[in-house]
């Protein structure tokens, strides 16, 4: 199973990209791939084909009205079928024994 944060965005549509955003955040709810949005991208959670489908078609997706398209992914990928997409972030709160801010 893998966790991908990636964050893509055009680089020729000006100042502000939240309807482009928005857009690819459209494509990831519909997707039904468990995912967390946070200030600077998405972490998407799942087998490495079906993540990477989404990250794919987040992109055509971009592709299609802009020239330029800038994306940063980072990936950690652990043989299980557990999520992490919550306990990772539990275990550090277990050690601090206190809750973190989300």
């Amino acid at each position: 199973m893998v966790l991908i944060e990636f964050s893509m965005f055009p680089l020729d549509k000006g100042e502000s990209l939240s309807s482009y955003v928005a857009r690819i955040l459209d494509i990831i709810d519909q997707s039904g791939i468990p995912y967390r949005l946070n200030p600077m991208g998405t972490v998407l959670e799942g087998d490495y084909d079906e993540v990477m489908a989404v990250v794919r078609k987040c992109f055509k997706a971009l592709e299609k009205d802009c020239n330029r398209i800038s994306m940063t992914l980072k990936m950690d990928y652990r043989k299980t079928d557990q999520s992490r997409l919550e306990s990772k972030i539990k275990k550090v709160e277990s050690i601090l024994k206190k809750e973190l801010k989300k």
